[in-house]
């Protein structure tokens, strides 16, 4: 099932670069973090044997979990919301934190990275819609924060991740997806090393591509629903 599920969506990933009405300074290729949220630890074993080379976990200690029975195998990418007392086993296990969502997180991953010896990878998390249920800096905060970007001396910031609202329609939450391309933009002109626009998740990857993604965020789409059974 598996494998079927990856072919059909790297044909939509490819569909969707194809529909772009411009050229994209993001490039022409896209990276698939697999999520394995909920999900057990072989079905990262079975990705990573189908070519994935992406994990994508929404907390660290299901992440933990996971590593210790896999080993470190694969890149391995923090999704979700990081509360700063576990920044440093944040740092410990994951290659990218995608969620660097308040100033005061930045400083304590930069703190924990700096003594763990490790230049951490991290994306910026803007919330465009300004939704309050979910984490991320503001447009203001994310503003407010890049002129102290080069303080963080252990953080090496490759650039943004956006998550949309909800929406039946795809189209709907476009807008955010554009909002966010034209952030990196702005960024790349700061900042020429960024390099990674993290946009889209399984019902909305393809409009996230299409404004300008290069990585996407898919979970179901691949594994099907998640076991919240699973205790890890």
């Amino acid at each position: 099932m598996l494998q079927e599920n990856l072919k059909n969506v790297q044909a939509k990933i490819d569909a969707a670069l194809a529909r772009r009405s411009e050229e994209k300074i993001t490039g022409s290729a896209v990276t698939l973090v697999a999520v394995t949220k909920n999900h057990p630890a072989d079905v990262i074993t079975e990705a990573l044997s189908l070519g994935v080379t992406t994990i994508g976990e929404n907390r660290v200690q299901e992440a933990r979990a996971k590593r210790e029975m896999l080993g470190a195998v694969g890149r391995w990418h923090l999704i979700g919301h990081l509360q700063t007392n576990k920044a440093k086993q944040a740092v410990a296990i994951f290659d990218m934190i995608e969620s660097a969502d308040s100033l005061h997180l930045m400083q304590k991953l930069d703190e924990e990275a700096a003594k763990a010896g490790k230049v951490q990878e991290v994306l910026l998390q803007v919330n465009i819609a300004r939704e309050e249920q979910k984490t991320g800096f503001s447009p203001e905060d994310y503003a407010a924060i890049l002129p102290q970007l080069d303080s963080f001396k252990n953080l090496h910031v490759r650039g943004l991740m956006v998550i949309a609202p909800a929406a039946d329609n795809p189209d709907d939450i476009r807008w955010v997806f554009a909002d966010g391309y034209k952030l990196f933009c702005e960024l790349k002109q700061q900042r020429p090393d960024v390099d990674t626009l993290s946009m889209g998740m399984t019902h909305d990857y393809e409009v996230a591509i299409e404004e300008g993604a290069n990585m996407v965020r898919i979970g179901t789409a691949l594994f099907g629903q998640r076991d919240y059974s699973l205790k890890f």
